[in-house]
């Protein structure tokens, strides 16, 4: 099994390193309902600069803020979102988690952010591969342009996190003006297929510890392309993730966050040499090359898999190669 080894350049003592913005991964998820108003509320109270949520829509056209595509595992509905109406019946599904909350719509987030005291938070969407891509950026585009100077005023602070090629497309196409941002778990996905049209990447943290992610790393950075790393709970990789340079650190821990932020503001030397071991890059399974293979794989599969196309073949549909920008084409024998 090949050794993680990184190319992460070492820092002086006396050489602070920026601090990365915190977002709360489907809010403060681990202290309120995940995707719930109250969740996103409590992040924003505990000085998140950004939102990290997902998108579905229902039968009857409502996008809605939930992460999977059936509504069992965290409410007390049933079945699939897409296939129920919001009207009388998704509007009523509550979180088994209490606080008890409704599951709410992007058009109640935007309204969040339009409010005075959050007018500096960002919002990551992240677009789930069960969507149709022009149906759902349609709705997007509708929501959004209903509120005053929202070119200005929200535009620049939504993020569409795309997973699959199939959206780029729709998305350069209806929501030209929102930032595109690849969320995935390989750096060699992320070159081929999302480079030229992204603005950035969110990638899964363990993906770049090893040699291959710290030089997409290094590329990111010199191409003037942001990173974000997810889902980060544990001090030790906040503080290495600051130490790459990373532009945000998606957490359920948003509360938890802002100590350790400080204490790398206060000493970053001492605060690094205090948490994070010797062999961090060596003490995680997910970190080593073989794993992180067999879990690229799998979400590949699943990825295709539930947008009903394989990454190749929406590339190739799309035409990308011929739009403004092109796109580096996918290896022969390669994903």
């Amino acid at each position: 099994m090949s050794r993680p080894w990184t190319k992460s350049p070492k820092l002086s003592p006396t050489v602070k390193p920026s601090m990365p913005e915190c977002w709360g991964h489907r809010g403060a998820s681990a202290a309120f309902p995940e995707n719930t108003i109250a969740s996103f509320e409590r992040a924003i109270r505990d000085g998140a600069e950004g939102l990290e949520s997902d998108v579905h829509v229902t039968a009857d056209d409502m996008v809605i803020m939930f992460h999977d595509p059936s509504l069992s595992r965290t409410t007390d509905g049933k079945g699939l979102i897409r296939d129920q109406p919001w009207k009388g019946l998704i509007e009523n599904v509550r979180t088994k988690a209490k606080p008890h909350q409704q599951i709410p719509t992007f058009a109640q987030v935007c309204d969040l952010l339009m409010r005075p005291e959050n007018r500096h938070v960002k919002l990551n969407i992240d677009i789930k591969p069960e969507n149709d891509p022009e149906r759902l950026f349609t709705l997007m585009k509708g929501i959004v342009e209903k509120h005053e100077n929202f070119a200005e005023d929200l535009s620049p602070r939504l993020i569409l996190g795309l997973w699959h090629p199939v959206f780029l497309k729709a998305a350069l196409e209806h929501l030209p003006t929102l930032r595109r941002v690849h969320i995935g778990g390989s750096p060699t996905m992320a070159r081929t297929y999302f480079w030229k049209h992204c603005d950035g990447f969110s990638m899964w943290f363990p993906s770049l510890v090893g040699t291959e992610g710290q030089s997409f790393l290094a590329d990111a950075r010199r191409e003037g392309k942001d990173v974000f790393v997810w889902t980060v709970n544990r001090r030790d990789e906040m503080i290495e993730a600051t130490r790459w340079g990373v532009k945000a650190i998606l957490t359920d821990k948003t509360d938890m966050f802002q100590d350790v932020r400080q204490e790398m503001q206060d000493d970053f030397a001492l605060a690094r040499s205090e948490k994070v071991g010797f062999f961090f890059r060596w003490a995680t399974l997910q970190y080593w090359m073989l794993p992180q293979f067999f879990k690229q794989a799998v979400w590949l599969s699943e990825l295709e898999g539930r947008a009903g196309c394989t990454f190749k073949q929406a590339w190739a549909d799309a035409a990308l190669d011929k739009m403004d920008g092109g796109i580096t084409p996918a290896p022969e024998g390669k994903p």
